[in-house]
C-alpha cells in the first residue's frame, strides 16, 4: 500500500470513527461505558465488552475502541 493510499484511508476512516464514538457517548465524558455501546450495539455483551476494555477500567477509549473494531469485535461505522 502507498504511503498516499493510507494516507487517504487514514483520512476517511478516523473522521468516521470520531462521530461513530462521539453519537454514542451520551453523557460526553469520552469514554464508551457497557450501556453506551449496547445502545448503539445491543448484540455487545459483558463478556465482549470485558474482551475490548483492554485497561479494565470499565469503559471503552478511542484507542480501545479503535482497536475493538480493527479486531472486528465492534462495527465501525
Amino acid at each position: 500500500m502507498t504511503k498516499f493510499t493510507t494516507l487517504t484511508l487514514m483520512a476517511i476512516t478516523i473522521p468516521a470513527f470520531a462521530m461513530a464514538q462521539v453519537s454514542a457517548d451520551t453523557n460526553g465524558d469520552g469514554v464508551l461505558t457497557l450501556d453506551e455501546v449496547q445502545a448503539v450495539y445491543p448484540d455487545v455483551t459483558a463478556d465482549s465488552f470485558a474482551g475490548m476494555d483492554l485497561n479494565a477500567d470499565g469503559a471503552l477509549d478511542g484507542d480501545e475502541v479503535a482497536a475493538a473494531q480493527e479486531a472486528g469485535l465492534m462495527p465501525s461505522e
